[in-house]
């Protein structure tokens, strides 16, 4: 169990003693006041994390708090509660704001166009997500998403019926059978296509100085901090840079290249694209003409 001070939203001290807290509270008052600041009272509070009218604290984007349960569900220490990240209320109701803001700004558009729009907002918010505690969230948001793209539709079509609307607009797709999606198979992603990752702790004395670049290889693809695509992009490449050969490991930057460039007519689909280390990218745009067209994607 813990207590919390939170500073503004974006900076928290946590202690298991509340004396150690309102300490802190207080030299972190003086140091701000030097540098002509103070501490808002109206954004800071303490908290504990499992007690109180409202226990756990927002930061960045997330609600962290502990749960009671029983014993022989917390664990083998057995303490009696478990501590669980989810996406807080204030980041999911600004992400239901955003897609029904798109929708709105989209009311005249092409399908294809609504769906290019909204796929980059969802995909970006549940990878960010994707690391806590999100299934129930995600789940919730897709049924969120279904009454706004029913309600756009039927706004098109006011005098056309329900199985009209729903043939139009939906369609089968694998085992899916409802699917928001064009007549050229551009489709609507859902929230909870998105794998929840769990972050896993390091094999014991394991360092990246140890030489095994396969096990450290390995574990940056299953980084939850990497973007889809370039993990994809490292399965496939089996971790090895395609121009260089080596292994990528932690604290490599990469950059996604297109083999053939799209200045030249190269399309931005998997089939085209290749992960390099950012100098082995710099090497082959010296020759192929790509250095207008590449897209870059770091670590983290």
């Amino acid at each position: 169990m813990l207590l919390l001070y939170q500073l503004t939203g974006e900076q928290a001290v946590m202690h298991k003693d509340r004396k150690v807290i309102e300490q802190s509270k207080e030299v972190i008052g003086k140091w701000l006041a030097k540098i002509g600041l103070e501490l808002k009272p109206e954004k800071t509070r303490v908290a504990h994390t499992l007690e109180g009218p409202e226990p756990g604290f927002d930061f960045l984007g997330f609600n962290i708090r502990q749960y009671k349960v029983s014993r022989h569900r917390s664990g083998k220490v057995g303490k009696g509660y478990l501590t669980l990240i989810k996406p807080n209320a204030k980041s999911i109701k600004n992400h239901k704001e955003k897609l029904k803001d798109v929708i709105d700004k989209h009311k005249a558009a092409p399908q294809a166009a609504l769906i290019g729009r909204l796929n980059p907002i969802i995909r970006g918010w549940c990878n960010y997500h994707r690391t806590v505690v999100s299934k129930e969230v995600f789940g919730k948001l897709d049924a969120y998403l279904w009454e706004l793209t029913w309600r756009w539709a039927n706004r098109r079509h006011p005098t056309k019926s329900g199985a009209w609307i729903a043939k139009k607009y939906w369609k089968a797709d694998g085992g899916r059978q409802w699917n928001f999606m064009d007549n050229k198979g551009k489709k609507l992603i859902l929230h909870s296509e998105t794998a929840i990752v769990r972050h896993v702790k390091v094999k014991g004395a394991a360092s990246p100085m140890d030489g095994n670049l396969v096990y450290w290889s390995k574990r940056l693809r299953q980084s939850p901090m990497v973007s889809s695509r370039v993990i994809k992009l490292m399965g496939r490449q089996k971790g090895k840079c395609n121009y260089c050969g080596r292994m990528f490991k932690d604290g490599d930057k990469w950059e996604v290249d297109h083999i053939i460039p799209k200045s030249l007519g190269g399309k931005d689909r998997y089939d085209n694209l290749q992960l390099l280390h950012d100098y082995c990218h710099h090497q082959k745009t010296k020759t192929d003409g790509s250095i207008e067209g590449r897209t870059r994607e770091k670590p983290g």
